[in-house]
C-alpha cells in the first residue's frame, strides 16, 4: 500500500479506481531517457517524448506511486499563466510573455482534449477562473495586469460588477472580481493516474516505489536505488518541491505547505447559493485562500503562500504527509468566506509541499551546465496546467531540439533568489508572521505597518499579484 495512502481523499478515489502498482526497480537497466518523478511533470515530459519518437526507451522511477506527490494532492486548478502576465513580460519579453501565455491557455484545451482521446474521467470541467477580492484593499490588484496585457491587443479577462462576482461565487464576501474562461477544474489525483496508464499504454517504463538515492554526474549519467542502478542517455529530475535536495536549485528555491479541506457532500446547499459547476475562485490575499467545488457536490478549500510549514535546509522528510495540521485554520477561513455553510461538516484535510521560485514561474535547464541532465521545477503552487508546457520544455532539451520550447525564456539558470540557511529559515518565519499581519490588517480596513509592509513584500510571487504589486519580481 501506498505509503500516501490517505494523504488526500482524492488520492484515496483515484487508488480505489486503479490501484495496481507497477514494480519497483531491481538490478540495473539502461535507458534512453530516465525521468526521476511520476507526478505531472514527469508522466507529461514522457508521453511528450513518446509523441516525438515513439522508439525511445523512456524510464519514470518514482518513490511511491504515480500521483501520490502535491500532483495529486493539489486543489486542481487548472489555470493559465495570464494572470501572471507581469512577470512573464519582465522575464521574457513582451513578445514571448505573450505566447507562452496564450500557450498555456491553450493547454488547458488540450488537457481536456487529452483526457477525452484516452478514457481518462478527471472530472475536466472548463468554467473559468475567478480572481477575486474579500476586502477593499484586494479591489483592483488584477489591473496592472489587465494592462500589460491589452498594451499587446490581448483581453484575457472580463470585468464582472460586484454584484455578478457575489452571485456567480454564491457568497457577498466577494466585492469585487475578474474572470479568466480559460482555466478548469479537475480532480488532480485522477488526472496523475490518468497519465500513468496512458505512458505504460506507449511502451513508458515505470517503476514504482523506487526513490533515487544518488545521482552521478557521469558521461552517461548513472541513477542508484536501493536495489539497482540505471544508466541513461539523458536524465530528466521531475521532482517539484524534492528538488531542494540539489544545492544548485535550492538557491533559487523555497518550500512551504498548501492545506485544503473538503466538506462533507452538499450538492443541494450549493445549488442553492448558486456554486455548484466548476468555476475556480482564489481571493487576493497573500496567504492566498483558493476554493471550488467537486463533482460529487463539496466545497474543497485551501490556504497557501507562507500559510503552513516550511523545512530546514534541503530535508522535507514526512513533514508535508497526512492531514492538514491547519484544518481547523482553513476551516475557519471556509465557513467565513461561505457563512451560510457555517453548520457544514468538513471530513477530510490535507497538506502538501509547494515548491515557490521568487517570480512564482517555473524554470528550467540543465542541472549546473551538465548536457545530459535537466531540471523542471518551481510551478509556485500553479502547476497542473504549466506543467504540460513544462514537460513540452523538457522533452526539447532532452530530445536535444532546437525549437521554441527548448529556447523559451523559462529556460535559465537558477540564481541565489533565496539566502542560505539559518537565514532562510528564521527569516521565512519573520516574513510569514509579516504577511499574516498584513492580510489581518487589511481584513479590518486598516493600514500595515511600514514594517509589515517592508517585511511583507520580501515574499516570493504567489498564484496571482497582490495589490501594489507591479510584477511577480522584486529587487533583482
Amino acid at each position: 500500500m501506498s505509503i500516501y495512502k490517505r494523504n488526500s481523499h482524492w488520492l484515496d478515489e483515484a487508488l480505489d479506481k486503479e490501484s495496481k502498482e507497477c514494480p519497483s526497480l531491481i538490478g540495473n537497466i539502461k535507458a534512453d531517457v530516465c525521468i526521476i518523478g511520476g507526478g505531472f511533470t514527469g508522466l507529461w515530459s514522457a508521453i511528450h517524448i513518446k509523441e516525438s519518437d515513439p522508439s525511445l526507451d523512456v524510464v519514470i522511477i518514482e518513490k511511491d506511486v504515480c500521483g501520490a506527490g502535491p500532483s495529486g494532492r493539489n486543489g486542481g486548478f487548472v489555470l493559465s499563466w495570464w494572470g501572471k502576465f507581469l512577470t512573464l513580460e519582465k522575464l521574457c519579453g513582451g513578445e514571448e510573455a505573450v505566447r507562452l501565455a496564450d500557450a498555456s491557455a491553450e493547454a488547458i484545451t488540450k488537457i481536456g482534449e487529452f483526457c477525452k482521446n484516452n478514457n481518462i474521467d478527471a472530472h475536466f470541467r472548463q468554467d473559468g477562473w475567478l480572481w477575486a477580492a474579500t476586502n477593499n484593499a484586494q479591489i483592483g490588484a488584477w489591473e496592472p495586469t489587465i494592462e500589460a496585457a491589452e498594451r499587446y491587443q490581448k483581453y484575457p479577462f472580463d470585468r464582472w460588477a460586484p454584484e455578478k462576482v457575489a452571485q456567480r461565487s454564491g457568497s457577498e464576501k466577494h466585492v469585487a472580481g475578474i474572470f479568466e474562461p480559460y482555466p478548469a477544474s479537475i480532480q488532480p489525483a485522477l488526472l496523475a493516474r490518468g497519465l500513468r496508464r496512458v505512458a505504460l499504454e506507449r511502451g513508458v517504463r515505470i517503476f514504482e516505489q523506487t526513490p533515487f538515492t544518488k545521482l552521478t554526474k557521469s558521461n552517461p549519467p548513472k541513477i542508484k536505488t536501493p536495489k539497482g542502478e540505471i544508466t541513461a542517455r539523458k536524465i530528466i529530475l521531475a521532482i517539484n518541491a524534492w528538488s531542494i535536495q540539489f544545492s544548485e536549485l535550492r538557491k533559487a528555491l523555497v518550500v512551504v505547505s498548501s492545506d485544503i479541506v473538503t466538506t462533507e457532500p452538499i450538492p443541494k446547499l450549493l445549488s442553492e447559493i448558486g456554486f455548484d459547476d466548476g468555476l475556480t475562485i482564489s481571493d487576493g490575499r497573500m496567504l492566498v485562500h483558493y476554493y471550488r467545488t467537486t463533482q460529487d457536490g463539496r466545497i474543497a478549500f485551501g490556504k497557501g503562500g507562507m500559510n503552513g510549514l516550511m523545512p530546514y535546509g534541503g530535508n522535507i522528510g514526512n513533514m508535508f504527509d497526512g492531514p492538514s495540521r491547519l484544518s481547523k485554520d482553513v476551516e475557519h477561513w471556509l465557513k467565513w468566506t461561505y457563512p451560510t455553510l457555517s453548520k457544514v461538516k468538513v471530513n477530510s484535510s490535507w497538506t502538501g509541499p509547494i515548491d515557490r521560485s521568487k517570480s512564482g514561474l517555473p524554470f528550467f535547464g540543465r542541472l549546473n551546465g551538465h548536457e545530459d541532465i535537466f531540471f523542471g521545477a518551481g510551478y509556485s503552487g500553479n502547476g497542473v496546467g504549466p506543467t504540460y508546457i513544462g514537460g513540452r520544455i523538457l522533452a526539447s532539451l532532452a530530445l536535444e531540439k532546437n525549437d521554441q520550447w527548448s529556447n523559451c525564456g523559462l529556460v535559465r539558470q537558477p540564481t541565489r533568489d533565496f539566502p542560505p540557511e539559518p537565514i532562510r529559515y528564521f527569516g521565512g518565519k519573520l516574513v510569514r508572521k509579516a504577511i499574516a499581519a498584513r492580510d489581518q490588517a487589511e481584513d479590518k480596513d486598516q493600514k500595515p505597518s511600514a514594517l509589515t509592509e517592508k517585511l511583507a513584500s520580501l515574499a516570493p510571487a504567489g498564484l496571482s499579484p497582490f495589490k501594489g504589486q507591479k510584477s511577480g519580481i522584486k529587487n533583482q
